[in-house]
């Protein structure tokens, strides 16, 4: 298939590139930058000039394309709410361009969505549309182009993670550095759930080879981490002491992450492994961030 892929050269979206020429497919790769247009050039995909923003872009390169898979997200977290409503638009624009059509769209949500219960592991059969964080309404987009008579599915991320970029955790390490201390809430028992990028790769190309509509996989290699153990680790890459805060102060000190630090977030992946056979292979969470050099994090 031709596959349009929007966030081709992030984090993510750089590691599908290859896993999807690997399979056979091509890519038309959704790029803003001449130095985005030669990396995908280099590593053998079609590059594609647009942004999130240019909406005639997003639905020519969808019209043009057999499949879409939508993970670029502008990761602005001073501006979250504005920037989810940024991913409504895209998808909308996406979708358009497919409906009526047997094309598939895949999008990219977050775990949480999938929280039934407090304690539980977050599922890929429940969505909470009530869910308090704003990124609900990419999901909540999906399913408005589904009833439009587009063929759509849905990826939900955890802590993505290798030793550069660990989703959520990395602006954390950028906070520990600047207030010298790593921090957790409480007893730190909260989990968040993780899975290295490679394996979250692989599980965006096998859910597109699936072809199956109508579904949401939990792209989770570790149900749950507790924060304690995150800030544990961090404190130790950075030398800085660790500490537990109530969730008073937990506001001051996290600023905008002060919304996640808290939450016990862990998520299952059971029916995603039957429905895909998908079985991670990467290392944890922990690992990545105990072999990360901090010294390059500290000049990032």
């Amino acid at each position: 298939m031709r596959v349009f892929l929007t966030g081709a050269t992030g984090v993510i979206g750089s590691r599908i590139v290859p896993e999807l020429l690997a399979a056979g497919h091509q890519v038309l790769g959704l790029t803003r930058s001449d130095a985005g247009a030669r990396s995908l050039s280099a590593a053998g995909a079609e590059p594609y000039r647009g942004d999130l923003e240019d909406l005639d872009s997003l639905r020519e390169g969808a019209a043009r394309s057999d499949a879409v898979i939508h993970t670029a997200f502008d990761h602005n977290f001073s501006n979250f709410a504005a920037n989810c409503e940024k991913d409504k638009r895209a998808i909308e624009a996406m979708g358009s361009a497919l409906a009526g059509s047997d094309r598939l769209l895949i999008i990219t949500s977050g775990t949480g969505m999938g929280n039934a219960k407090p304690g539980q592991p977050a599922k890929e059969d429940v969505f909470n549309t009530e869910h308090p964080n704003p990124r609900v309404l990419s999901e909540l987009t999906g399913a408005a182009m589904a009833e439009a008579g587009v063929k759509v599915s849905v990826v939900r991320l955890p802590q993505v993670h290798d030793t550069v970029k660990q989703g959520l955790i990395t602006p954390l390490v950028a906070q520990t550095r600047a207030k010298g201390v790593s921090a957790y809430v409480g007893d730190g028992r909260n989990r968040w759930p993780a899975a290295h990028v490679l394996d979250v790769a692989r599980l965006y190309r096998l859910a597109l080879d699936k072809q199956q509509a109508g579904v949401r996989y939990n792209a989770v290699a570790e149900e749950g981490i507790s924060t304690r153990e995150i800030a544990q680790a961090i404190g130790a890459g950075l030398n800085v002491p660790v500490v537990s805060l109530s969730p008073e102060e937990a506001a001051d000190h996290f600023g905008w992450l002060a919304m996640f630090a808290g939450l016990d977030m862990p998520a299952s992946s059971e029916w995603t492994r039957e429905q895909l056979g998908w079985q991670p292979t990467g290392p944890g969470l922990i690992a990545d961030l105990e072999r990360m050099d901090y010294s390059v994090a500290a000049a990032a």
